[in-house]
């Protein structure tokens, strides 16, 4: 239960990080989804640029079974080598937005 709760800490403290980098450009607002109750967290870019509606999901990451999921991670920096640096093993980040063929070729977890 104490692993549960540092990771959803962990997960927390690095989408707010990731929402506070950069420039809100236009009338974009970063929004930050923390569903703790069922383990789902999400960075969620919703708003208008240039007469044009913006809404995309850049971060989405999930726990389930002690492990954390990655289903979307649409920055450059990569949030599952943030998760390795703050102490989270590889074997505990699933890459989920790779096949599961796949994944067992990477350094993470498999599911």
């Amino acid at each position: 239960m104490e692993k549960l709760a540092q990771y959803r800490a962990f997960i927390q403290q690095l989408l707010t990080q990731y929402a506070h980098r950069g420039s809100a450009k236009g009338e974009i607002e970063k929004q930050v989804v923390f569903d703790t109750t069922h383990d789902h967290y999400q960075l969620v870019y919703v708003g208008w640029k240039n007469r044009r509606r913006t809404y995309g999901c850049v971060l989405h990451l999930d726990i389930k079974d002690g492990k954390i999921w990655i289903q979307h991670d649409g920055t450059e920096i990569g949030i599952a080598n943030d998760l390795v640096e703050l102490g989270v093993p590889k074997e505990d980040i699933v890459l989920a937005f790779h096949e599961p063929l796949v994944r067992q070729y990477t350094d993470f977890g498999v599911g």
